[in-house]
């Protein structure tokens, strides 16, 4: 396994960082718990869940907390909140009231004293940010967490809110998660230079865009049952609609193509692209298998030529768009 600075901090984490939304849910506790086992010997130590995964709210975290137990003062162990965990008006966004609530709730279904990285899922547009950030703040102060991640911000967003925490000496997000994969570059844009700027680490979720750069999908073919693209709902990033485009089939094609002469399954093809590229420091697999698990792990260790990065980059690169376009000829 490699290993990356988070950020600017001086904690290392793998680069391959394991995501539990499966566990609970499409994984039952055996293989969630053989998945956990086979990473850690892998050389994995850097574990992501959080308070909604698992068929109900909790249980991923709860599967975690077992998973772990004996081998958690290894592991950089991450988990958020924003979303719904229950049927009250107060059960879901940043205020302090639900945040003080969520945190002890996850330490306790994490059986652990501490988090080690504890993100923020989503924006909250009904609560003042300054409310969040210094709930957040106090988290830390507290013991009961480590650092502070972010989780789907806009760049504006993000930049908004490490602004805020500079001007209080507020602790600050040290780590974005956001979705990224040849077919989801959008972050390039503004997202990913903000973090390059600001010091943020960056762990990707999504590094197959939802499966589909596992090979398992062809044109003019409905996507497999069983697979998440297949379950997916209209509106979901994964829904097929987004996905069974033409660009998208011939990334798929030069991921294949690429594989197929170096020996190399789809899939860790596309997740060693992810890796290769500036400001990444880690990509976020689940697995519902140990199969899958161990194709994943086949994407470190080895290094894709200069010449199959510009392919890949050729086919699957971002339209410049205005004001880039404009900055990039007048700002030369």
């Amino acid at each position: 396994m490699e290993y990356q600075f988070l950020g600017s901090t001086g904690v290392q984490v793998s680069r391959l960082c394991l995501g539990t939304m499966t566990f609970g849910r499409e994984a039952d506790e055996a293989t969630s718990r053989a998945i956990t086992d086979r990473f850690l010997e892998a050389g994995g130590n850097f574990v992501d869940t959080a308070d909604v995964y698992g068929k109900t709210p909790g249980l991923s975290e709860e599967i975690v907390g077992r998973a772990l137990k004996g081998t958690r003062n290894k592991v950089i162990l991450a988990t958020k909140v924003y979303f719904p965990t229950g049927p009250g008006a107060n059960d879901r966004g940043l205020s302090r009231f639900h945040i003080m609530q969520a945190v002890e709730a996850s330490l306790r279904r994490l059986q652990a004293d501490y988090i080690d990285l504890y993100y923020v899922h989503c924006w909250d547009k009904r609560t003042p940010l300054e409310e969040t950030l210094t709930t957040l703040n106090d988290l830390v102060k507290s013991g009961k967490v480590r650092y502070l991640g972010v989780s789907n911000f806009t760049a504006w967003q993000l930049m908004k809110a490490l602004s805020i925490s500079e001007r209080y000496r507020w602790s600050k997000f040290v780590c974005l998660q956001p979705q990224y994969s040849l077919v989801v570059r959008d972050i390039e844009r503004e997202i990913l230079p903000l973090c390059q700027e600001e010091g943020l680490g960056v762990a990707v979720w999504g590094p197959l865009g939802g499966g589909f750069l596992s090979g398992k999908y062809r044109r003019g073919e409905k996507p497999p049952e069983g697979t998440r693209i297949a379950a997916a709902k209209e509106d979901w990033e994964e829904a097929w609609s987004r996905r069974a485009t033409e660009k998208n089939f011939r990334i798929l094609d030069a991921v294949r193509e690429i594989g197929s002469s170096r020996g190399k399954s789809c899939a860790q093809v596309a997740l060693a692209w992810v890796l290769a590229q500036p400001g990444i420091t880690s990509a976020i697999i689940g697995a519902r298998t140990l199969e899958q698990l161990e194709d994943n792990l086949g994407s470190v260790g080895w290094d894709l030529t200069s010449e199959e990065l510009e392919a890949l980059d050729r086919v699957s690169r971002l339209e410049e768009g205005y004001p880039y376009r404009f900055i990039s000829y007048f700002a030369r």
